[in-house]
Order: structure tokens, then C-alpha cells, then sequence
């Protein structure tokens, strides 16, 4: 079984649609007790606004702290599930159910495998 990231993006300016309906957040919990359930879920989380984040840098030799995000984009990551699946066709399955949920476009993105 391969293991596959599935993130969300949002637009950081707010502009990501509306909040999440009570209706929505149950089938969104629904959907990851079915993922629990089939041992596809791994790991999920969802994150605070970018302007919160810091930077680490001791690429250099010396570590330097920054403010902010490391990069200046129209979107940021917002949240995002680790999920283990047969193949890709499994893991877009997932990222399909989620795209519904929450109604933005879902990354798929495979872990190397470094079994070998």
C-alpha cells in the first residue's frame, strides 16, 4: 500500500466560499470514520492562517527565525490528510469525496517509498 497526501488550499485573502454547514461537517466526519474504518486514514490536521507561521533557516550555518510565511502566494495550505491506499485511483477516490465535502480542489500527491 502506497501512502498519499491529500491537502487543501485555500485562498489567503478569505475568499475560500462559506464557512462549513453543520450538514457538511458531519459528512465531512463521516467520511473520515469511513477512512478510519477501511485503514485508509493515517493522519490529518487542519492548520491556523499563515500569518502565524515562522520560518526556519540554518540552511547558512546559523539559525534565523522569520515572521510569516516562507513564501508569498494567493493561496496556503489549509488543511490536509495522510491516507494509505492500494493505488492512486484509490487515493483520488478519497480526495474526490473530500473535494465535495468542503468544496475546493484537493491535491494528490504520493510519498516516495523509500522501502527499497
Amino acid at each position: 500500500m502506497a501512502q498519499y497526501l491529500l491537502s487543501l488550499h485555500t485562498p489567503v485573502d478569505g475568499s475560500g466560499g462559506a464557512p462549513m454547514t453543520p450538514e457538511k461537517g458531519q459528512q465531512m466526519m463521516a467520511m473520515e470514520q469511513e477512512m478510519k474504518e477501511t485503514g485508509a486514514w493515517l493522519f490529518s490536521g487542519r492548520l491556523t492562517e499563515p500569518d502565524v507561521a515562522t520560518v526556519v533557516d540554518a540552511s547558512a550555518g546559523e539559525v534565523v527565525t522569520t515572521d510569516g510565511p516562507f513564501v508569498e502566494s494567493k493561496e496556503h495550505l489549509a488543511g490536509f490528510y495522510i491516507v494509505e491506499a492500494d493505488d492512486l485511483d484509490g487515493a483520488l477516490g478519497w480526495a474526490s469525496r473530500t473535494s465535495a465535502i468542503v468544496g475546493r480542489p484537493i491535491e494528490v500527491r504520493p510519498f516516495w517509498d523509500t522501502s527499497r
